[in-house]
């Protein structure tokens, strides 16, 4: 009965999905047959239904304004609610050649088709070139509202026009409309960019170029504990630090593959004289010639090279994002030079790592992908195939060991080699690719890494990557908007701001900061001549997690008047106990 039961329940679910999907191609075309009538010069490319809605592409004669926008969700009412039917059916290509003569993106979409006829769609007067799935009647189509305007090259090569794309959220019922549009606000209050502009965190300037964040004090002190951590933790992990600098030679990259199959991303070579130079988009070529440098046995190893880096990515400036997408990252990287038989162990210790880092952060929502090698479509990949059959049965196994729940996933791996990555959830239920561990049997091979064997041979050893936290940028990001920027104690850079009640107390609240500081507590004092409330509602803006009032009673009990962020009020507690309890909290890092 369980078994039919769940059988019933998936086949309710797909159907559900099938209807929304009809639901959202319709209002595609409904839109589009609304911006044509608004454009009649319209060129129409293609229109999708996507997991919120849908979007529809188009070549206008002159840019669309928000007013349009409202005429245009107007008309599609009007088409919704007359009810009209939906006609699909096939034409022949010379048919539908002629019949959109005069709309160059569909007449190039015709030539990509395979066979001598082609799918459309008729609602009311309007015909569109389509596969079909639509709803039966116009009347179906559920609740829907346009969202926003974007640019959009043809087929996504920034070599073809640009596109005004419109987008639109539908739904089944208005309920779940109105619950994804509050999910929306809730993202944008969230949204890590109008954090960072409010909170003073980072910035970004056009003297100094796109997709290269410039953190502000306070920013650079997250990073500062940030990196602190991590770098304790990785210690007592028995990991080693090392340092290997911002450029490296192209050479080294074409012998380690990264050349063939990244180049695309990589900034353009610096010559100097006979040598080509590139800024280090990737750590891993450098510790495998680190790792050169000396004589290894099987004695030493593993042995586990860690680096806070800065790595350069020439990421296309219309894929920028905030943090989360930027030319100028820092990796907690880590490479892992090891035997075959300690692939097991050294996974398990990387596991236990990424797993108490990422429950200190708070983040213990996350799921564990496998992402394998998929068709190679032009030198995506490299290596041999034994070579990736054997990193990919020692990931398997290494996972299964450390009895790791994870789904897989193909055309995700690295160029190199498979990968363990921990997809964490944050309180809006969005999905970041944050820690990884990889395993690489390509690139020892190809830079000339060995060891030598107990009997006496020189082998090849397998190499881990390893990322905890993956970029800081990014992870910031996600920081930002999982705490809504209130970070806690621990990780907070401002902890703790004294407010002077009057210009005669401003000279107690420095020396309580100097006493605050001497344990490595980040405080400031507020002696702006703004009166008390002004500079509490100003702390409480910036999020600060301990606002200390002081005033004559404070001063002749050596006490402070402490107030929380969430509006809490602990009332007076000597200086000497709240220090205790501030170093406690950032401690336990809770």
């Amino acid at each position: 009965m369980s078994e039919k039961v769940e059988s019933l329940s998936e086949s309710e679910a797909a159907s559900a999905d099938d209807r929304l999907y009809r639901m959202r191609h319709s209002a595609a075309h409904i839109m589009a047959q609304a911006v044509v009538e608004m454009f009649p010069e319209t060129k129409l490319a293609i229109g999708p239904p996507i997991d919120t809605g849908f979007y529809y592409d188009f070549q206008l004669p002159r840019p669309i304004t928000p007013d349009d926008l409202e005429r245009v969700e107007a008309r599609m009412r009007e088409v919704v609610a007359a009810d009209v039917e939906f006609h699909e059916s096939r034409a022949l290509k010379d048919e539908a050649r002629r019949t959109f003569a005069d709309q160059p993106f569909k007449l190039e979409l015709i030539e990509g088709f395979e066979g001598d006829d082609v799918g459309l769609c008729r609602h009311d007067d309007f015909l569109d070139l389509c596969a079909g799935r639509h709803v039966g009647r116009s009347g179906e189509v559920g609740a829907f509202k346009l969202m926003s305007i974007a640019g959009a090259y043809w087929r996504g090569d920034e070599h073809n026009p640009m596109l005004t794309r419109i987008y639109g959220a539908l739904y089944s019922t208005q309920e779940q409309l109105d619950a994804y549009l509050h999910h929306l606000e809730e993202a944008r209050l969230r949204d890590h960019r109008r954090l960072g502009r409010e909170l003073s965190l980072f910035a970004f300037a056009d003297d100094v170029g796109p997709g290269i964040p410039l953190l502000l004090p306070k920013g650079e002190a997250i990073k500062h504990v940030w990196e602190e951590f991590i770098r304790d933790l990785q210690t007592s992990y028995g990991y080693q630090h090392v340092w290997t600098g911002h450029i490296v030679k192209e050479q080294l990259y074409a012998k380690s593959g990264h050349l063939e199959a990244y180049e695309d991303v990589m900034f353009p070579p610096m010559a100097d004289e006979d040598e080509s130079f590139r800024l280090k988009p990737m750590n891993c070529p450098s510790h495998m010639t680190l790792y050169n440098t000396g004589f290894h046995s099987y004695r030493d190893l593993p042995l586990r090279y860690a680096e806070f880096a800065t790595l350069y990515r020439y990421e296309k400036s219309g894929q920028l994002n905030g943090l989360t997408r930027v030319r100028a990252l820092t990796q907690d990287d880590c490479h892992i030079f090891c035997t075959p038989d300690q692939i097991e162990s050294e996974f398990a210790r990387a596991l236990g790592l990424v797993r108490e880092t990422l429950s200190v952060f708070g983040i213990n929502d996350y799921r564990v992908r496998l992402s394998l090698r998929g068709e190679d479509d032009g030198g995506k990949y490299i290596g041999s195939v034994e070579q990736w059959n054997q990193a990919t049965a020692a990931l398997r196994a290494a996972m299964q060991a450390s009895d790791v729940d994870y789904f897989s996933a193909l055309g995700e791996a690295a160029i190199y080699g498979p990968k363990a990555d921990f997809i964490a959830k944050d309180v809006l239920g969005r999905d970041w690719q944050i820690s990884t561990i990889q395993v690489d049997f390509v690139q020892p091979s190809r830079l000339g890494c060995e060891y030598v064997a107990e009997d006496g041979t020189r082998k090849t050893p397998v190499v881990l990557h390893r990322a905890v936290t993956g970029s800081f940028e990014r992870f910031l990001a996600l920081l930002i908007e999982h705490y809504n920027g209130a970070f806690p104690v621990w990780l907070a850079p401002v902890q703790v701001v004294l407010i002077p009640i009057a210009d005669r107390h401003a000279e107690f609240a420095e020396a309580v900061a100097l006493r605050l500081r001497a344990y490595k507590l980040r405080v400031t004092v507020d002696s702006r001549s703004e009166k008390m409330n002004p500079k509490i509602r100003d702390a409480q803006m910036q999020k600060i997690p301990y606002m200390l009032v002081v005033g004559d009673r404070e001063i002749e009990a050596d006490a402070v008047n402490v107030r929380l962020r969430s509006g809490e009020q602990l009332g007076a507690l000597p200086v000497d106990e709240l220090r205790s309890r501030l170093v406690d909290e950032v401690a336990a890092r809770t």
